[in-house]
């Protein structure tokens, strides 16, 4: 460990993940926290990108909402973290 800390993003980091999978932009999508209920947009997610993967957790209680990781240009998805995603009305 280097004693350096984790760097972070806001949730626009995967955006281009997100569209590759999804089709469209979902930067603006609301996510709720599937551990305190907290409703946002993607975009405002806290996204870890020093791993495999990138791993995106709530703002408000850190639970982690995504994780996506791409191997052999194969995305796998994991949504578990989330009540739901649904576009905004």
């Amino acid at each position: 460990m280097t004693g350096e800390p984790m760097m972070t993003l806001d949730g626009n980091a995967l955006a281009g993940l997100l569209d590759a999978v999804f089709g469209e932009d979902m930067t603006t999508v609301l996510g709720t926290c599937g551990a305190c209920g907290a409703s946002g947009e993607v975009a405002r997610l806290v996204v870890y990108t020093r791993a495999p993967g990138a791993v995106a957790r709530c703002p408000a209680c850190s639970s982690v909402l995504m994780v996506l990781v791409t191997v052999r240009a194969v995305t796998c998805v994991d949504l578990r973290g989330l009540a739901a995603l649904e576009r905004a009305t």
